[in-house]
């Protein structure tokens, strides 16, 4: 058959791209490798990349680089292409339009099927489509069928599994982050570890297929992970039991006194605007007279809830954002079509480096509004949006169409001109005092990226938010929370306690949250038995021991570190106690009065957003003055 069906050359290609253009998608039945399928992947993905791509893509750039993806992925060194079809990404040959894009590929997808008998060209099809984004931007990106249906999971439903986001960096499993409320996250596994081992099998070089394909499963069983984590020299081993995945995108709403409410939103998704609503609802029913809205860490997600939710603090007619694109046809802008409910509600945003996109278009239109105070630190700085288009095999390419900018103007989207994983790895190397990485980012900054807010403000484009506000980030480092949470130590003593007192529990407690929240502490007993699980669990407490060292699972530790730590553990546990009793988003009033220093900090600027408020009202009637003369 594959004879046959190259022989045709040209016509194959042509009848393959006519039948594709007429809509007749599927026309091929498939095989286990459907050569007809993969050639028609190829020139599908080539012509969304150039027909909607926000920036004139090189067709020869495209064609050799994807020939470079399959290249690669031949894993052969002694490899001699001179002369041979895969030899075209290499020479002076210049590609000059699609059509002969198009038919060099299926020569060099030929040879390779010919001449390679072993690969599978399913695999080498996917190579060639990831090669041909590496000139492109980071987000444009080629996503498996299996993939795509589990982003749709994380912004519409649940599915089981550790509980991660994740990329594939340099060959090894990068976590994103850990999904709140997820196993993983209650275990402790954060931003920047890489998983190296999966059930004790090196995991370097996986796929993302495959990493899904071990890390997801049914409720209840046990996945053993061995993370390798910034700044910890052995490797951390977690037993992680999979589970139901919460897939809410606010994590909690509460009062943090008797008139701030405090919101945490985790990401934007289908039903982000409605969980707001019913939260800001909830938060006035209860007596809210101003609000801190907490982004830290959101990644963002659809564009219309940020767009909505930003809309409530505002009135009709405010500019939140604006995308931009060589086609016209993704050109548009967002302005609040009515008044906001909430727009003289006093506002705080925090954010931080792991905020992006959906929470950085919140953060910009607040503080291009002169609406309210944003803190913290400064943001991701992603300024790209993205589109999905469907392949023949149910796959999808994510093409960035346009830039998003804030209403005075700004791109905030970070440089990606050295290449993806130095992209994805400019937040760890930023510098760790926030004020010193705002002043180098601001000091590098030509005027065209420098703006101005509705009243007058200095604000900056090009790499993020910059906060009005810095917080400095929580150096604190703590290897008994560590050691305490990689082996879910805190989880099983909480669900032993209950075991055994949930009744005089509960009859107590259960009905008072509040009063839980302000009194409750474990006895010395219960204590007792927690260190007995740490040194169970491998805890070695050692005065010959000056800092912390592990030794395989073995942890030797200080005494005079205990000591120094010694009031963590009841109070990490008492939080979980309330996610255990109560559901996931208690967890996070008792988590932040005793662990959260931003937030207490935050705390502190109300007069900072009063004197905003107050140069706003100040520029307005210097302009009414000036219109009135």
């Amino acid at each position: 058959m594959i004879k046959r069906f190259f022989a045709s050359g040209l016509t194959s290609l042509v009848i393959l791209s006519a039948l594709w253009l007429f809509g007749f998608d599927k026309v091929f039945v498939s095989n286990e490798t459907n050569h007809e399928q993969n050639l028609q992947k190829y020139i599908q993905t080539q012509r969304w990349i150039l027909n909607n791509y926000v920036d004139e893509v090189d067709v020869d750039v495209l064609f050799k680089d994807s020939i470079r993806g399959m290249v690669l992925a031949l894993d052969d060194s002694t490899l001699s292409v001179s002369g041979t079809p895969i030899d075209t990404a290499f020479t002076d040959v210049r590609v000059s339009d699609f059509r002969e894009a198009a038919v060099r590929f299926e020569r060099a997808y030929s040879f390779i099927t010919q001449n390679f008998e072993d690969k599978d060209m399913n695999t080498m099809t996917e190579k060639a489509l990831k090669g041909m984004f590496t000139s492109l931007d980071p987000y444009t990106d080629y996503i498996d069928p299996e993939q795509s249906d589990r982003v749709r999971e994380n912004f519409a439903g649940r599915f089981q599994g550790i509980g991660v986001q994740f990329d594939i960096i340099a060959d090894s499993i990068t976590v994103i982050s850990a999904i709140s409320g997820g196993p993983s996250d209650q275990l402790g596994i954060r931003s920047g570890d890489r998983i190296i081992s999966i059930d004790e099998e090196t995991a370097v070089g996986f796929s993302q297929e495959k990493v899904l394909e071990t890390l997801r499963g049914p409720k209840g069983s046990v996945v053993r992970v061995g993370i390798k984590r910034p700044g910890t020299a052995s490797t951390l081993n977690f037993n992680i039991t999979r589970d139901d995945i919460p897939l809410y995108t606010i994590d909690t709403s509460y009062l943090l006194d008797e008139k701030t409410g405090y919101i945490k939103v985790n990401r934007f998704a289908q039903t982000t605007y409605d969980e707001f609503m019913d939260a800001m609802d909830g938060l006035i029913e209860l007596g809210m007279e101003r609000l801190v809205l907490d982004m830290r860490y959101n990644p963002g997600g659809f564009l219309d809830q940020a767009v909505r939710m930003t809309g409530e603090f505002l009135p009709r007619g405010t500019k939140l954002v604006s995308t931009q694109s060589r086609h016209s046809r993704f050109n548009s802008e967002y302005t609040t079509r009515t008044n906001g409910r909430f727009q003289d509600l006093p506002l705080i945003v925090m954010i931080n480096e792991g905020s992006a996109s959906g929470s950085e278009i919140v953060a910009g239109a607040i503080q291009d509004n002169d609406r309210g105070l944003v803190v913290g630190r400064r943001t991701f700085g992603k300024g790209l949006v993205q589109q999905q288009y469907e392949l023949v095999d149910d796959s999808f390419i994510r093409v960035t169409i346009s830039r998003y900018y804030t209403p005075s103007g700004r791109l905030i989207q970070k440089p990606f001109n050295q290449g993806r994983e130095e992209y994805a790895l400019e937040i760890v190397n930023r510098d760790r005092d926030a004020s010193t990485d705002v002043d180098n980012f601001i000091s590098d900054l030509p005027d065209s990226l420098i703006f101005q807010t509705t009243a007058g403000r200095t604000v900056y484009g090009g790499g993020g938010i910059v906060p009005d506000h810095i917080i400095q980030a929580d150096t604190t480092r703590s290897y008994v929370l560590g050691f305490m949470r990689q082996n879910n130590i805190g989880f099983d003593f909480v669900r032993n306690y209950l075991d055994e007192n949930s009744d005089a529990f509960r009859a107590e407690w259960e009905g008072d949250f509040d009063r839980f929240r302000t009194d409750f502490s474990w006895t010395d007993q219960d204590m007792d038995m927690f260190w007995d699980r740490m040194e169970n669990a491998g805890m070695v407490i050692s005065d010959t021991t000056e800092t912390t060292t592990y030794v395989d699972d073995v942890m030797y530790i200080n005494p005079e570190l205990i000591e120094r730590d010694s009031w963590i553990p009841p109070a990490f546990t008492k939080a979980e106690l309330a996610r255990q009793v109560w559901s996931p988003d208690k967890f996070f009033p008792v988590y932040n009065d005793q662990f959260d220093n931003t937030l207490r900090e935050t705390m502190h600027l109300w007069n900072e957003v009063e004197n905003l408020k107050a140069f706003v009202e100040e520029y307005k009637s210097s302009q009414q003055a000036s219109r009135r003369q």
